[in-house]
């Protein structure tokens, strides 16, 4: 039986038909998980996609992180089950504390839409594990905020314990040390600001991002029922 993986979709989200694309194309059941819902309807696994939750009038995901869902998302990732925030919805798992430190603006103050190349540091998460460590992927990026910053204390926690889970080639937003992405101390939530769900297709470009999206369809079918 093929898992289902909710898609959280919040006022604003944008990237909810392109993730659920992403996991249908990878052999996954897409379930759509609004954000006044509190069940997450039984699903296996759960994407946070990009895009403007509650419009960032705020700061972004300061607003989304107090949406019902996030309770049970929060409740879901405890027990160790696969959680990705993408873009958006990195901002969303760093501001409702599953994930350490925060997304700034970009250094320069300039919108970026490319696509770069990603260095895979660890195997061992719900993002990469149908993938091989430093494997290079070209996944676009589409974002504003996604310059990634924490604590030096953190950052030292974070490279001591493998957590840092993708890193820039060639740093595009300012983001320390690299990141792209990290994962929590369980290695069952992650987050980046890339877009792998737009990059499943060489006729999208590349087809870089379709092993993230296998790994986390991968560890939606061994994670725990909500």
């Amino acid at each position: 039986m093929a898992p289902r993986v909710g898609v959280v979709v919040f006022p604003g989200t944008n990237c909810e038909l392109d993730a659920a694309y992403a996991l249908e194309h990878a052999g996954a059941e897409a379930v759509t998980l609004f954000h006044a819902d509190t069940e997450l309807k039984g699903v296996d696994g759960v994407i946070v996609p990009g895009g403007f939750a509650h419009g960032d009038y705020l700061r972004t995901g300061a607003i989304a992180r107090f949406s019902p869902i996030m309770a049970s998302v929060a409740e879901f990732a405890g027990r160790g089950g696969p959680v990705v925030g993408i873009c958006n919805g990195f901002q969303v798992l760093c501001e409702a504390g599953l994930l350490p430190g925060a997304l700034q603006k970009n250094a320069g103050l300039k919108f970026i839409c490319r696509t770069v190349d990603l260095r895979v540091e660890t195997t061992t998460t719900a993002l990469t594990n149908a993938l091989d460590a430093g494997a290079v992927l070209r996944i676009p990026i589409n974002h504003f905020e996604g310059n990634y910053t924490c604590a030096p204390e953190t950052l030292a926690r974070l490279r001591d314990e493998d957590r840092i889970v993708v890193r820039y080639v060639d740093n595009p937003n300012g983001s320390v040390d690299s990141i792209a992405g990290v994962c929590s101390e369980g290695r069952n939530v992650v987050g980046l600001m890339p877009h792998p769900e737009r990059a499943i297709e060489a006729v999208l470009g590349s087809a870089d991002g379709a092993g993230m999206i296998a790994s986390i369809v991968r560890a939606a079918s061994v994670g725990v029922a909500s």
